[in-house]
């Protein structure tokens, strides 16, 4: 019976002994703001599919790790292995911060750790060892600018924004992170690309530094009053030196790492004067020049030329409409074709913007093309300058020819031979002298019937009626088919102010699916509508136009645009609608 029980024992013992283990352990339960902690996730069992938690989301970012460690002993014939993953936290915040759990696969079994506990509190002052030279920490040098060219500018002038890198001379940069990206909210922007990073020196805080230019953008303010531009934010990853250097003179290096951000930034923008302001001025700001150029002013009936209206220097060029020419009603103008050839570099756009006008003359004559005028508002002398074209004459060679006698007097003729012989009767329309009774004429038997005819047709309305009135679906179609025009129609009227545009062109292209698809707004998504349009045989891409101008609509309401780009965006529509209602079974 002993030896029964001396085994059941040596058998538990063993259990016990080859149970799996899988704790974490940290450095210290309660540190500064400004103190690091490690922690170390360890196990008695070799483990796969290890997954950390998320330190971010605890409050901690890891600034080291992690580093794997594994140790097997035997020791009077039993053998132990030790498995970790340790890690160097910083906390991001101060108060109870929790480390949640981490996973492990062990033998086919998961184990997870025990949640741990650390408090944070407000930075504390980190004793230095006098025998050692003063530690050099990312904190105290690493720094990011964002430098802006002017703070007060015009609406529709352009600045620029620089984000340079600081860091002292013995630290070194490895690496980067773009965690918040500056937000140009109610600027027209453009990124300048930076192809290669190049370390320069300069002057920061009085002191020399290295810097890097990471980002550059240009800037062109498109409303009056106080705008901010939101700040870059940034992890660094970088070296530093610690300690005393070894006997062969060489300095040890560790990682550190420190986010840095540009804070934000406020612009103080102008209005252009009211005072002085022509009727012409269409928002051009900058220094430009004006041409207007015929491909010929001398051809023949039934040619065409070509009429070249541009604008070429710098300034806002993407930002304003060119004017359009006067002609008579004799010759034929059609729509312009618009080219631009604009870069941007830091100092602005420059470049040169286009329309070219296509004319066809609808008779033999001279006509004269009036002087256009171009305005816009200098920047050197804050003032309205405007540029005016000469005036153009066509001479049309041959074709019909214009009537020698003065239309006003053509007319006044004509009038007056009509009046001539206007007592003169080429009708006669004669009257019996008797009228006829009433009872028992046409009209009388006309109105006896008519009510008795009228019966089937009220029965047949109403039931018409009561079945139109039963069709919710169809009902919903016609409404939405409705609404469809109606806010169309509406988006025709608002090209002039690009919010109530948008709204009304997307409001109309939604109604437009309610319509055909017998769908509601909540079941609208990419994928659904694709589908359903697909399937009702619409063609693959004016789809893909149909959601892309859909999907453009919403940023459309506060990027900035011209009145070209939203009539355009209109004619886009009109002619995407038209040939889904055709392909459309």
């Amino acid at each position: 019976m002993k030896r029964v029980l001396l085994f059941i024992i040596f058998c538990f013992s063993s259990t016990l002994l080859a149970q799996v283990k899988f704790e974490a352990e940290v450095s210290k339960n309660t540190l500064g703001l400004n103190e690091r902690v490690r922690i170390e996730f360890s196990m008695n069992e070799d483990g796969d599919n290890f997954v950390p938690p998320n330190f971010e989301a605890c409050g901690f970012r890891v600034v080291g790790g992690p580093s794997q460690s594994i140790s097997q002993s035997w020791i009077n014939g039993r053998s132990s292995f030790q498995k970790s993953y340790s890690y160097i936290l910083q906390p991001l915040r101060k108060g109870s911060l929790v480390i949640k759990q981490a996973v492990i696969e062990i033998n086919g079994q998961l184990y997870k750790t025990l949640p741990i506990r650390i408090n944070v509190t407000s930075a504390v002052n980190l004793p230095n060892d006098p025998n050692e030279p003063p530690t050099v920490r990312a904190d105290d040098n690493l720094y990011l600018v964002a430098d802006i060219s002017k703070t007060n500018p015009y609406v529709n002038e352009p600045i620029t924004v620089v984000y340079k890198l600081y860091f002292s001379y013995n630290i070194g940069i490895s690496n980067w992170r773009e965690l918040n990206k500056p937000k140009y909210n109610d600027f027209w922007s453009q990124n300048i690309d930076i192809k290669q990073l190049v370390a320069e020196e300069g002057l920061f805080k009085g002191e020399r530094y290295r810097y890097v230019v990471l980002k550059k953008a240009v800037l062109y303010p498109q409303k009056a009053g106080k705008l901010e531009i939101e700040p870059l934010t940034m992890d660094i990853d970088c070296q530093v030196p610690r300690g005393r250097p070894n006997f062969f003179g060489q300095v040890q290096v560790v990682d550190d790492s420190k986010r840095v951000s540009a804070g934000s930034k406020v612009i103080q923008v102008k209005p252009l004067p009211e005072a002085g302001k022509p009727d012409s001025f269409t928002g051009a700001v900058g220094k430009f020049n004006f041409r207007v150029t015929p491909s010929k002013t001398t051809l023949k009936f039934g040619e065409s030329l070509d009429l070249d209206v541009r604008v070429s220097g710098t300034g806002n060029l993407k930002l304003f409409s060119l004017p359009k020419p006067e002609t008579p009603s004799n010759l034929e103008v059609y729509d312009p074709e618009h080219t631009e050839n604009v870069t941007t570099p830091l100092t602005g756009m420059t470049g040169i913007i286009a329309d070219k006008y296509t004319i066809i003359p609808q008779a033999k004559g001279n006509f004269p093309i009036k002087p256009i005028k171009f305005t816009y508002f200098d920047l050197d002398t804050h003032s309205y300058k405007t540029l005016v074209s000469t005036e153009i004459m066509l001479n049309v060679l041959d074709g019909p020819g214009l009537s020698n006698v003065s239309p006003a007097l053509t007319e006044h003729h004509e009038r007056t031979v009509n009046k001539t012989f206007a007592f003169i009767k080429q009708k006669a329309t004669l009257k019996p002298m008797e009228t006829e009774d009433f009872l028992g004429s046409g009209w009388f038997y006309t109105l006896f019937i008519t009510p008795f005819l009228a019966i089937p047709a009220l029965v047949f309305l109403r039931r018409r009626k009561e079945a139109s009135a039963s069709d919710v679906v169809g009902n919903k179609i016609k409404k939405a088919n409705a609404l469809a025009r109606k806010h169309l129609a509406e988006a025709k009227k608002h090209t002039a102010n690009k919010e109530l545009f948008y709204v009304a062109l997307e409001k109309a292209m939604h109604n437009f699916l309610k319509a055909k698809l017998n769908m509601e707004t909540s079941e609208m998504n990419k994928e659904t509508i694709t589908t359903l349009l697909l399937s009702k045989n619409a063609e693959t891409f004016v789809v893909q136009e149909f959601i892309e101008l859909t999907e453009s609509c919403e940023l459309a309401r506060y990027a900035p645009t011209t009145t070209f780009l939203i009539e355009k965006d209109y004619e886009k529509a009109v002619q995407i609608l038209s040939n889904l209602e055709k392909q459309i079974s």
